[in-house]
């Protein structure tokens, strides 16, 4: 999972870990090294220092060093040492014993035999502990020190190096809410964010002339649709004023005009769509959803193809809606369509009221985990038939989005069947 942290955060806080983990790698080095470097200059001390007085004995000549504990001419003699140094070889050793008070003594101990002469020297290093924990304490502090300046100085550099990207926020969302987008290169240095402001100049002209494209792609394919339609319109209105229709005829002119309506208002919705508005115009218009619904129902009763299935409209309460009729119209014929596309037999029932509309099917329903998912393009429902494209749906909730509306599908809890719904805001 990526962080969500700010990036100066993030930089500050890098930075600051940085520091403290450098300084404190230098203050555990620093710790090896004087003990290491200490522990060979006391035992090489030591020992040089007991060599030479064992060499004066040997030559009868007195030790002039004060550090000697004591010297022996021969082994007999070496049980009035401490029990602890007898068996010791030549060399340094560290010995830990406790003093009267039970407190841990440390100190080194150098010996040598030769030639039947015993020779020991000790030093106690308790003032060089003492001194490590001076230079601990010290180090803690110098730690502490430096990861406070790495902080300091993480917050000014974030503040210098973050700046230019700040700077192309900064303008990027004033452009968002101007509405207007001007060159971001020119602002900039020629350095990443300014190849970064190139680059986001380069994909606003394309999108733009993209956008502009399919603007006016949609504008001439609707202005060359819509006037065969209102040829096919005119001229059903026409032959139905004919005298000698037969009831079949009149019957399938109908027909004609109740697609060619469909057709236009779909393509009204569409080119809402297109213009990407905010909020769906509604040119003072007021819509009654029940009319509307009852217009819909209507023209697509030939859908129903002979099956087993009754549809049915309840008006409940008044319902308007400030929007085009064409819009709610494209809306509930998906809707209902989709009822009827769906239901094999049994009834498809519209209700108007509560400041809604509910489209309720006996079809095969839905999984309520797949509710949502349907109003995506290209998904259609289990057991779909026909050629559709999964697109319905999808146009339908655009609409709902364009105009504040609440679109949702549901299964229904007393039986088979599924719900689609619309409220108004």
């Amino acid at each position: 999972m990526q962080s969500r942290r700010k990036l100066r955060f993030r930089l500050i806080v890098s930075f600051a870990l940085f520091g403290f983990g450098l300084s404190a790698l230098f203050a555990v080095a620093s710790l090896y090294v004087r003990a290491k470097v200490e522990n060979q200059l006391i035992n090489q001390s030591l020992q040089n220092d007991v060599d030479q007085a064992v060499d004066k004995i040997i030559a009868k000549q007195p030790p002039v060093s004060e550090l000697i504990e004591a010297w022996f001419k021969s082994d007999r003699t070496l049980y009035k040492m401490p029990l602890a140094w007898q068996n010791l070889r030549t060399g340094v050793h560290d010995i830990y014993e406790l003093d009267s008070q039970g407190r841990k003594r440390h100190y080194k101990l150098a010996v040598q035999r030769k030639d039947g002469i015993i020779g020991f020297t000790r030093y106690d290093i308790s003032r060089e502990d003492l001194g490590k924990q001076q230079l601990i304490l010290s180090l803690v502090g110098a730690v502490l020190l430096f990861s406070l300046l790495s902080l300091a100085i993480g917050l000014w550099l974030s503040r210098k190096v973050l700046k230019p990207v700040s700077d192309l926020a900064n303008r990027l969302r004033d452009f968002r809410k101007a509405g207007k987008a001007e060159p971001l290169a020119p602002h900039f240095a020629d350095d990443e964010v300014g190849e970064l402001a190139v680059a986001l100049d380069e994909y606003s002209n394309r999108l733009t002339s993209m956008v502009e494209r399919d603007r006016e792609f949609n504008s001439d394919v609707s202005h060359e649709l819509r006037t065969p339609l209102a040829v096919i319109a005119s001229t059903t209105e026409l032959l139905q004023g004919s005298p000698d229709l037969t009831e079949k005829l009149r019957e399938r002119l109908k027909r004609i005009e109740r697609a060619s309506r469909q057709a236009t208002e779909l393509i009204e919705a569409l080119l809402l769509l297109s213009r990407a508005e905010r909020r769906g115009p509604t040119r003072g218009e007021t819509t009654e959803v029940g009319k509307v619904a009852a217009d819909v129902i209507e023209s697509q009763r030939p859908q129903m193809r002979g099956k087993p299935l009754t549809i049915e409209l309840a008006v409940k309460e008044p319902v308007n809606v400030n929007a085009p009729a064409s819009v709610l119209a494209v809306a509930l014929t998906n809707l209902i369509g989709n009822a009827i596309k769906y239901t094999l037999e049994g009834s498809v029932r519209v209700e108007v009221g509560g400041g809604g509309v509910e489209v309720i099917d006996t079809g095969p329903g839905i999984k309520p985990e797949d509710a949502e998912r349907l109003f995506q393009r290209g998904v259609r429902g289990e057991g779909a038939g026909g050629s559709g494209a999964g697109l319905g749906l999808a146009i339908v909730r655009r609409l709902c989005e364009l105009y504040g509306w609440d679109v949702s599908m549901r299964p229904r809890t007393d039986g088979n069947g599924a719900v689609a719904s619309i409220v108004f805001s």
